[in-house]
């Protein structure tokens, strides 16, 4: 890809939201994109794995915040002809060093090149440098249920992502014997005269920046010497995780070329529900019925508590409805590896239907406390 062409190419077009669209919303659209499109939902549809590199390659770039404003800075800078000097120029003979522009100095620093290709680390153009380069991020889903989120849980992931092509060992010829490119005497850059007193470099036009030809081209991945790799892999989730939570493991991406280090899995996790427990940071939650005789004279009762063995709760006499009790040390794991606590909710159970001795017994209670009105201090509130 020549220059020209990387600063021309419309990420935002090819993810589909608009320029100011928002983290999540680039997010979301990556997601909905990459699962219409993976290889693995397309086998032997050479279209949609090409559409799946130009997904990942827009979302390497717009989904970190620094990579996207230096590509939109080089949009704004040189996709509207920005620096097009003729003889003269404006102000006369240009006599300066374009990687001046971008913190570099003559004959050392970063330069032009940096600017559109080096710091945007893409994708599928990362086959085309001749210098070591990282591999890319790579993003999955799991989904665990509410115990194994809690205890932390070994799931297999599944993922798919650019890596040398096995088919050459990454030399993009079948034969594993590419050539040097005449050309660019294996650079992978040749100089274009800008007509002023100075040159760009730009991708060689015949090994497209490789530096290297093959005489026999891969078929697997058509002599880019990258391909779609997909492998399967166990991953620890860390006890405690939350819903949504996103989780980085280092290393554990795609491969870097040319000795470069391997790129980062991010894993975003769903957690499912429990049809006892809830949850609230580190603390878990239920509710217990208890009877009007358990709360009014007070009572020991067996709690359930997640993974282990139940929990003996002392009801003083006089429990109201909806009292909120706290067993220390039988929540989740928190990030500091304390865990937090079963917070257990009291609900008074009211008896549908009554035994005759059991209604006897309650019409007696209610002869006994006539007298007294538990809505008395509310209209005593109003005077």
């Amino acid at each position: 890809m020549s220059t020209k062409d990387f600063v021309e190419k419309d990420y935002y077009k090819v993810l589909g939201v608009p320029k100011d669209a928002t983290e999540a919303e680039i997010k979301k659209s990556y997601r909905k994109l990459a699962r219409e499109f993976h290889p693995d939902a397309n086998k032997g549809d050479n279209k949609a794995e090409e559409r799946f590199k130009e997904i990942s390659e827009a979302n390497d770039i717009l989904g970190d915040a620094k990579k996207r404003k230096e590509y939109d800075e080089a949009r704004a800078l040189f996709g509207n002809g920005g620096f097009r000097a003729g003889p003269g120029g404006a102000g006369g003979n240009f006599n300066f060093d374009l990687g001046d522009l971008f913190g570099g100095t003559q004959g050392g620093g970063a330069g032009f090149d940096d600017v559109l290709g080096d710091r945007f680390n893409r994708g599928a153009a990362a086959g085309t440098r001749t210098h070591p380069w990282r591999g890319q991020d790579i993003e999955s889903e799991v989904t665990l249920s509410f115990t194994e989120a809690v205890d932390g849980a070994t799931v297999p992931l599944r993922m798919s992502s650019q890596a040398p092509s096995k088919a050459c060992s990454g030399t993009g010829d079948k034969n594993g014997t590419p050539r040097v490119c005449p050309t660019c005497v294996g650079t992978g850059q040749v100089a274009q005269g800008s007509g002023g007193d100075f040159s760009l470099t730009d991708l060689c036009p015949d090994c497209e920046g490789r530096g290297l030809l093959s005489e026999h081209p891969c078929m697997e991945c058509k002599a880019s010497s990258r391909a779609i790799s997909s492998r399967t892999m166990r991953v620890r989730i860390p006890a405690g995780v939350t819903d949504g939570q996103r989780i980085r493991l280092r290393g554990k991406g795609a491969p870097g070329g040319r000795g470069g280090p391997t790129g980062d899995l991010y894993v975003v996790v769903h957690v499912g529900e429990h049809r006892v427990f809830g949850r609230k940071d580190d603390n878990l939650m239920v509710t217990v019925p208890v009877t009007f005789t358990e709360a009014a004279l007070g009572s020991e009762i067996r709690v359930p508590a997640l993974g282990g063995p139940a929990v003996t709760l002392k009801l003083p006499p006089g429990t109201p409805n909806g009292c909120i009790m706290r067993a220390r040390g039988k929540g989740a794991v928190g990030k500091n590896g304390i865990r937090g606590d079963l917070l257990i909710t009291v609900e008074v159970s009211v008896p549908r239907d009554l035994s005759g001795k059991a209604r006897d017994a309650l019409e007696a209670y209610r002869e006994a406390t006539a007298s007294e009105d538990p809505r008395a201090e509310l209209f005593q509130s109003l005077k």
